[in-house]
Parts: structure tokens; C-alpha cells; sequence
């Protein structure tokens, strides 16, 4: 993996003349861009911290990976149908975590989507068009139930055939939150961490500010913003419809399916979740785009905030971005 470095000395007089270094890095893994913004007054320690960040993500990648073959992720989806797999503790725990939020959000997030995600065209895929006998098919196959873990044996197995597990809604979000533990062990007190723009965590704050200042872009016009946000110590994640689609018959088809009914989820233009951590925002964005602004307002966890914007023109055909009147409004 190729790593970015660039250093700046930052002079703050705030602080009784402390020098203090932004240190900003950037590298790719699990298929996104990863992006650190480090303060501190020590070079060395914030370079090895970027360093070992990086280094953990290449390490998740190698683990969660649905595209490894030899990766932990793809062995369970190639032999828990046919009998229990034993697995780390790490992903054991992962997986229980996704149990947990399926069943929280009564299905709307589901880590087995996997099935509808290929028939559907987005893996590996712009996306594509399927039969509706394709969609029955694979949704024959896709249940959070179907996932069965053995905590006593710490195994998976699927009770269904066909099931295949995606990390697309989770691993983003549990690969920040990992970079952010190793940036807190080494001292550094401010940083920002970035998985794709789209599952960030604000730590502490830059010199001389409350927080970092983060803007939630207009979900079709990327020149305007329609919500300011201070994070501290924190996270934001977000999910849309504008970022993967395609269109066929005169109607838009986003990759965030609907597993309850293995249809793309309409409604919603886009969706951001702030959260403690970086795994519940990622992980709320989906069932909050799927059920909608109503089930969000009573459902959302104490503590979680989420900016929906609802899309004007669901359903229809229509260009993207032109003629749109898009509202959007903060839940909590």
C-alpha cells in the first residue's frame, strides 16, 4: 500500500508557546481511501502512529475481505453452509455486533445481504437489472436468523443455502474506530480520521477550535451544504442514493437494498448518522434510510443524532440534480 505523508508546523501561542505539528496521511484499503489528520508535538510519534493506523487497515482488509479468497470473511462464506466454521474472536464478536443491529432494526440492517447485492449487479458491478425471479431467488437466501452463532464453540454457520455474508455495511465503520484506539494509545491528542469521506470520527479537537468543523454536503450538488456540524470525540457516517445507481425503465436503483423485500430502498436521497462510535453510525445509516424519517425519530438510539433528506422524486424518472427542491431535517 502506497502512504501519503505530508507535515506542517503549526506555531499555537495559546498554549504557552507550544509548537504543534499537522501531520496528514492517506492510503487505500478494504477498497476505499483512508485519510488521517494527526496533531501533536512530536514528529516521530505521529508518523508511527499513521504508520501502525495504516497498518491495522491492511490487516482488516486481509481479515474482512469478501474479495480474499483466503481472507477469514470468505472462508466463512465459502464453508458455513455445509458445517459450523470456526472463527477469531474478533470477527466472532463483529458478526454478534451485526446480529444485534438487525434485530434492533427489525431487518432493515441484515449482514447477509450478500446474495442481493451480486443479483443486483454491485458487486464488483455498476449494477444491473435482474429478473424478478433472480430477486426471489436470492432473497430465498438472505435472514439475519439464518446466521447461526455458536458462543460457547465460537463458530458460524448458515442455516440457509446460498447465504453469503457482506461486510459493505460494517466495515468501514469498525476499521475507523480501530485506527482511532491505536491514535489514542499513542498519545495523539486531535485527530480526524476518513474511510472514503463517507464514515469519519472527529478526536479531540485542531488547535483553537471546539471541534472539527465538518459539512454535510447537498446530496446532488456537492457545491452546496446543507447542514454545518462541530464533531468532538464523536462520529458521522453517511449512506445515499446518489453514489451507486443505475437507471433502467425510467426509475433510479440504488445498492442499498432493502432485505426485507430484495428490492433497492426508495425514499431517501441521503442519510447521516452521528454516533459514539464510528461501527453504530455506519451501521444506523442503513435501517434509518430504509424505514425512513418517522421509525428514525422514535427508534434511534439515546445519544444518536441523524440529518435525512428525503428524495423528491422517488420512484420517478428524472435527471439527477436538476429542478430538485431537497429538504433535509436533523432528528435530534
Amino acid at each position: 500500500m502506497n502512504l501519503a505523508l505530508a507535515v506542517a508546523l503549526i506555531v499555537w501561542p495559546a498554549a504557552a508557546g507550544t509548537e504543534l505539528l499537522r501531520l496528514e496521511a492517506s492510503g487505500d484499503a478494504m477498497g476505499t481511501a483512508y485519510s488521517l489528520v494527526l496533531y501533536g508535538e512530536d514528529r516521530a510519534v505521529l508518523e508511527n502512529a499513521a504508520e501502525e493506523s495504516f497498518e491495522e487497515t491492511r490487516r482488516l482488509d486481509r481479515l474482512l475481505s469478501n474479495y480474499r479468497p483466503k481472507s477469514e470473511w470468505s472462508t466463512v462464506n465459502r464453508e458455513a453452509a455445509g458445517q459450523p466454521v470456526p472463527v477469531s474472536q474478533e470477527l466472532f464478536d463483529l458478526l454478534a455486533a451485526c446480529e444485534e443491529y438487525s434485530r434492533l432494526s427489525g431487518g432493515a440492517f441484515d449482514i447477509s445481504v450478500g446474495p442481493l447485492i451480486k443479483v443486483w449487479g454491485f458487486y464488483k458491478g455498476s449494477g444491473r437489472l435482474p429478473h424478478r425471479a433472480e430477486v426471489r431467488t436470492a432473497l430465498s437466501s438472505v435472514g439475519y436468523e439464518g446466521m447461526v452463532l455458536d458462543r460457547k464453540e465460537r463458530t458460524v454457520r448458515f442455516a440457509k443455502s446460498g447465504m453469503e455474508i457482506d461486510p459493505g455495511g460494517i466495515g468501514k465503520g469498525y476499521a475507523v474506530d480501530r485506527v482511532v484506539e491505536i491514535l489514542r494509545r499513542h498519545g495523539v491528542p486531535a485527530a480526524l480520521v476518513s474511510a472514503g469521506g463517507s464514515s469519519i470520527y472527529a478526536m479531540g479537537a485542531p488547535p483553537g477550535q471546539d471541534g472539527w468543523k465538518i459539512n454535510i454536503l447537498h446530496p446532488l450538488d456537492e457545491s452546496k451544504t446543507v447542514a454545518p456540524l462541530v464533531l468532538r470525540d464523536e462520529s458521522m457516517s453517511t449512506s445515499g442514493s446518489y453514489q451507486k445507481f443505475f437507471r433502467a425503465e425510467g426509475r433510479i436503483f440504488s445498492h442499498i437494498m432493502d432485505p426485507r423485500t430484495g428490492y433497492p430502498a426508495e425514499g431517501m436521497l441521503s442519510v447521516s448518522v452521528v454516533a459514539p462510535r464510528t461501527i453504530d453510525s455506519e451501521a444506523w445509516t442503513k435501517p434509518v434510510f430504509i424505514r425512513g424519517r418517522q421509525w428514525a425519530a422514535e427508534n434511534l438510539p439515546k445519544g444518536f443524532r441523524a440529518i435525512v433528506c428525503p428524495d423528491p422524486g422517488s420512484g420517478r424518472g428524472r435527471k439527477r440534480g436538476i429542478g430538485m427542491d431537497v429538504t433535509c431535517e436533523w432528528l435530534r
